[in-house]
C-alpha cells in the first residue's frame, strides 16, 4: 500500500514538473527571492495550513456545511517564514473567528519553517560555539559548513528572543522567583563579568513559566523598577507573592510597581546559600535540620528550630544559624501561609531544575561574543527546560484553595 502511494505522489510530482518550462530559465529565475522554488515553497505551506483549517473547522471552504457552526474563517494574515536554505518567503496564514486555529506545521509565533536547520539550532542551544558545531557536522556528516554561515543560522534565532521577551503575559500570578546567574560578555573589546536577572512565575495552571531574562551589571532600586515596570507593561497587574534571594532595592521596587505583593525571602536560596560550603558527609543531616526550621508550623516554632540548629551545627558551620537569623524578619512572612502554598514557594524543582540548565550552559563558555548571544543561548536552553514542565506543582489545586482564601478577590475565576 505504501509503495502504491509513494508511485502516486511521485507522479504527481513528475506531472507538476513536465508543465515547467525550465529552457533559459535564469539561476535567480529558479531560486532567487521571487523564483519558482519560493513561489512553490510558498504554494505549499498555504495549501497545508488551508488543509489544516478545514480540519480544525471540520468543513471545507465555501461548503455549506460551515453555515451557522459557531466557527468559520476570518481571512489571512501575512507571515514571514524562513526555509531550510535560510531564504525568506512570504506566505499568507488562515485566520478563524473564534480565534482558535493552532497551526501545526508552522506553528504561531515559530518563523522558522520545519527542519530549518535543526540540528545546528540544537546544538547551539546546548552551549557549543560555532567552531565546535563546524567541527562536529564535518566529523559526524562530514559536511563542510563555514562559521559565518553557522552564524547566519543562529542569528535568526534573535527574532524569536525579541518576541519572546516583549510577549504579552497573563493578568495576575500567583508566585514569582527571581533569580540571577553571573555571565562574561565581551564589551569594547574587554570582557565584562555581567548578572543575568531570571524571572520565574508558577501561573494559575500550576505550571513553571519564565516570564522574561534581563542583562545587568549593576542591580539596584532603578534596575528592578525597570524590571518590574516592564513585567507591568506586557500585561500584569497582580502578583500575589514575590521570592527573592536579598537582592538589592528589591523589595522597594515591588511595593512601588506592584504595592499588594506581599515579599518572602525564597527558602530555595536561603537553603542553597547555606549549604555551599558544607562537607558532603554533613550535608544530608544539615538539610534534615534546617528543614524542621523551614517547615515549621508557626514563626515561633520555626524560631525554637533554628535555635536548636545553632546549638548542634554553630561549632562546624556557625555562618549558617548566623544568616537565617540576620534574615529572620524577611522570612517570618512564610509562616503566614499552610503548608500547600508553603511548598509552593519552597519547591526546590520550582528553580533549581532552571540553574541547572543555564549553569550547564555558561560552563560551556569562558565568554559571549556580545549581550545578544546570552539571551539567543539562554532563551533555547530556556526552551529546552520547558518542554518538560508539563505537569503542575503537587496538590496545586489545594493551594489555589488556600490562595482564594488568604487573598480574597485577587484569583481568578476558572
Amino acid at each position: 500500500m505504501t509503495a502504491k502511494k509513494n508511485k502516486k505522489e511521485k507522479d504527481a510530482i513528475e506531472l507538476m514538473l513536465d508543465q515547467i518550462d525550465f529552457h533559459g530559465m535564469t539561476k535567480d529565475e529558479l531560486d532567487g527571492k521571487d523564483g519558482l522554488l519560493s513561489q512553490i515553497t510558498k504554494r505549499f505551506y498555504e495549501r497545508a495550513l488551508e488543509a489544516e483549517m478545514d480540519e480544525h473547522l471540520g468543513y471545507a471552504k465555501n461548503d455549506n456545511a460551515g453555515d451557522n457552526s459557531g466557527n468559520s474563517r476570518n481571512g489571512h494574515s501575512e507571515k514571514t517564514v524562513i526555509t531550510k536554505s535560510n531564504e525568506s518567503v512570504e506566505i499568507d496564514v488562515p485566520r478563524d473567528r473564534n480565534g482558535t486555529f493552532e497551526p501545526v506545521i508552522i506553528p504561531k509565533r515559530e518563523k522558522r519553517a520545519p527542519l530549518f536547520n535543526d540540528q545546528i539550532i540544537s546544538m547551539y542551544s546546548f552551549g557549543m560555539t560555532c567552531r565546535d558545531i563546524q567541527r562536529h557536522l564535518q566529523d559526524v556528516y562530514g559536511v563542510e559548513v563555514s562559521p559565518e554561515l553557522i552564524s547566519r543560522v543562529t542569528e535568526s534565532v534573535i527574532e524569536d528572543v525579541r518576541e519572546w521577551r516583549s510577549r504579552p503575559l497573563e493578568r495576575s500570578y500567583p508566585i514569582l522567583f527571581l533569580d540571577a546567574l553571573r555571565v562574561n560578555s565581551r564589551q569594547n573589546g574587554k570582557n565584562v563579568n555581567k548578572a543575568l536577572y531570571v524571572a520565574l512565575a508558577v501561573n494559575w495552571d500550576g505550571k513553571k513559566e519564565v516570564l522574561g531574562l534581563w542583562l545587568a551589571e549593576t542591580e539596584g532600586a532603578k534596575f528592578w523598577m525597570g524590571v518590574l515596570t516592564d513585567i507591568k507593561n506586557r500585561g500584569v497587574e497582580d502578583i500575589l507573592i514575590a521570592c527573592m534571594d536579598g537582592l538589592t532595592g528589591f523589595p522597594d521596587a515591588v511595593k512601588a510597581v506592584f504595592p499588594d505583593t506581599h515579599i518572602q525571602h525564597c527558602i530555595v536560596h536561603m537553603v542553597r546559600n547555606s549549604t555551599k560550603f558544607v562537607s558532603y558527609k554533613d550535608l544530608k543531616a544539615v538539610c534534615r535540620d534546617l528543614k524542621e526550621v523551614y517547615s515549621a508550623p508557626s514563626a515561633e516554632a520555626g524560631s525554637e528550630a533554628l535555635e536548636d540548629f545553632g546549638k548542634k551545627w554553630n561549632s562546624k558551620y556557625p555562618m549558617i544559624w548566623k544568616s537565617w537569623s540576620d534574615n529572620w524578619n524577611d522570612l517570618v512572612e512564610f509562616f503566614n501561609y499552610p503548608d500547600d502554598i508553603r511548598r509552593a514557594i519552597y519547591t526546590t524543582n520550582a528553580i533549581e531544575s532552571l540553574n541547572f540548565s543555564l549553569r550547564k550552559i555558561t560552563r560551556n563558555k569562558s565568554s559571549f561574543p556580545d549581550d545578544d548571544s546570552i539571551y539567543k543561548v539562554m532563551y533555547l536552553a530556556i526552551k529546552n527546560a520547558s518542554a518538560k514542565w508539563t505537569m503542575p506543582i503537587k496538590e496545586w489545586g489545594l493551594a489555589v484553595n488556600q490562595f482564594a482564601i488568604l487573598f480574597e478577590g485577587r484569583v481568578p475565576l476558572c
